[in-house]
């Protein structure tokens, strides 16, 4: 059996502001319209479709990269001064974790959505 994501619902105050921030942050394509949402498509083809709410819940979104793209979005969220941290719970600001060999950094959206980028799988060791 294969089984693949292929979308999730992201609440937003805002879904342009909300979905033009993650495409620009991570150097994804501009989001494309679909009925009330506006979607965000990631190379392995899930979309996040942002959808304007009344209440908008926090989520965490966890995007896995190579360490150029790594480099690359890091690049843009110092560039655009967005803060950072290297763990969930924003404890260590302004600062990358190295867990399992690679690296790490969380960051938040315009909805306090906790975003994360890393180069390793969690449990993958190193």
């Amino acid at each position: 059996m294969t089984i693949q994501l292929n979308h999730t619902i992201v609440p937003s105050r805002d879904k342009k502001a909300g979905a033009t921030f993650l495409a620009g942050i991570l150097g994804l394509p501009e989001p494309e319209p679909f009925g009330p949402f506006l979607g965000v498509r990631t190379s392995n083809d899930v979309t996040l479709d942002y959808l304007d709410a009344a209440e908008v819940p926090s989520l965490h979104l966890a995007f896995l990269v190579s360490e150029a793209e790594f480099d690359e979005i890091f690049g843009r969220i110092t560039e655009r001064g967005v803060p950072y941290w290297a763990d969930p719970l924003h404890r260590r600001p302004g600062e990358i974790n190295t867990n399992d060999g690679g690296r790490g950094v969380y960051f938040t959206d315009p909805d306090g959505h906790n975003l994360e980028i890393l180069t390793r799988p969690y449990g993958s060791g190193g």
